[in-house]
């Protein structure tokens, strides 16, 4: 063996237990998701105006470092005169209110039903499977048309077409995971022990899935941020004067040839807030799942 090789062969030997898991920290992602819950808890004090404040005297101002702009808006106004700056910071509270709202109704359903499916098997697990299959069947643009139809566009429609459109993909989830715990021996000791479906499930089986719900959690956040802000994009979502980000760029998609701050940082907002939940998640997979630690 030569001497460089030695020499390598020692330093990987000698190289900390702990430094590979340290250099795959995202420390992006988590500054990203800092920032952001900052904004989210702090916002009504940081935000310099309300979001529905008009100054008609600076309609259309560009951000600070262009020609006409002011320190009084930072990143410039709409064409009602209303800080675009503002309406980002308040937009953060609404984007991740709805996306939490979303995320509970269609978890909530999603892990009872898997929870029941994997542990009781049989003819019950047979029928909630149809059920996924059928709802998956369904056209997501249409079921979402029909619900704005009667609800009409709002946050809550959005709410309700989501939660009843994405619960099928945690039930298969939460089914697998509820089924490969339920073949250990433990779970065979608490039915000799006599103890109840219902607490072998919330006492057992429960504590078991949570890393894997963890991990869908963190990563189904940065989509449901994505897909409200594109329902409200497309006008299926909240509505006038409400400053979510995906309908602040409906509204300044028109001046975007002369006012294209009214589109760029609404969509960078979008971004940084996705790319780090996103981030976050993975690392979080690579952390709690045990198949990517044996990898």
């Amino acid at each position: 063996m030569t001497e460089s090789a030695a020499v390598a062969v020692d330093r990987i030997a000698h190289k900390p237990k702990n430094d590979r898991p340290r250099r795959r920290i995202p420390y992006a992602g988590l500054g990203f998701i800092t920032v952001f819950f900052l904004i989210v808890v702090f916002g009504q004090w940081i935000a310099p105006y309300d979001y529905e404040y008009w100054d008609m005297e600076n309609i259309t101002q560009p951000p600070v470092w262009m020609t006409d702009g002011s320190w009084q808006h930072i990143l410039g106004t709409d064409p009602l005169g209303r800080d675009v700056l503002s309406r980002i910071i308040h937009g953060a509270r609404f984007s991740l209110a709805i996306a939490l709202s979303c995320l509970i109704v269609y978890g909530t359903i999603g892990i009872i039903l898997g929870l029941t499916s994997g542990f009781l098997g049989g003819t019950v697990d047979m029928v909630i499977m149809r059920i996924c299959d059928l709802w998956m069947g369904l056209p997501p643009i249409i079921t979402a048309i029909l619900i704005v139809s009667v609800m009409g566009p709002s946050s809550k429609a959005i709410i309700i077409y989501i939660g009843i459109s994405g619960w099928p993909g945690y039930t298969r989830i939460v089914r697998g995971e509820c089924m490969s715990v339920a073949q250990n021996d433990f779970i065979r000791l608490a039915r000799v022990a006599g103890c109840s479906n219902f607490r072998i499930i919330a006492s057992h089986i429960f504590p078991n899935i949570v890393n894997t719900l963890t991990i869908l959690v963190t990563m189904d956040i940065g989509g449901l941020i994505i897909l409200t802000a594109t329902l409200s994009f497309l006008g299926l979502g909240t509505q006038p004067p409400s400053p979510d980000w995906g309908l602040m760029m409906n509204e300044g998609r028109q001046y975007i040839t002369y006012a294209w701050w009214l589109v760029v940082f609404p969509g960078v907002a979008i971004l940084f807030a996705v790319l780090g939940f996103n981030l976050v998640g993975d690392w979080l997979r690579d952390i709690l799942d045990p198949k990517q630690k044996l990898r």
